[in-house]
């Protein structure tokens, strides 16, 4: 049976249990956050590719703060359109 988890705190797409879902670390651990929920894989691996843990850890530790960065924003506008099990493997994280 699919379990049905609410929307994607990033996407707002539906989220089912299964391959296409991560758990996300609003605070990284690395800077002693604890506080975390499921996302989608696709949208935690942008969140990733695009962040450093600073970043993360400083600015961008909710989902509304991490929807207005300009490229997760666009990112969120392009992925909405997709199932809500779509899995893309994204590009290895850009560090700085």
């Amino acid at each position: 049976m699919t379990e049905h988890l609410g929307p994607c705190p990033l996407c707002g797409r539906m989220m089912i249990d299964g391959p296409s879902v991560d758990r996300h670390h609003w605070v990284p651990k690395s800077a002693g956050g604890k506080d975390q929920s499921p996302l989608h894989k696709v949208c935690h691996r942008k969140v990733h590719a695009v962040l450093d843990e600073t970043d993360l850890a400083r600015r961008y530790n909710t989902p509304e703060s991490l929807r207005g960065h300009p490229e997760i924003a666009k990112f969120v506008q392009w992925v909405r359109r997709k199932h809500p099990e779509w899995v893309d493997w994204h590009h290895s994280p850009r560090r700085r």
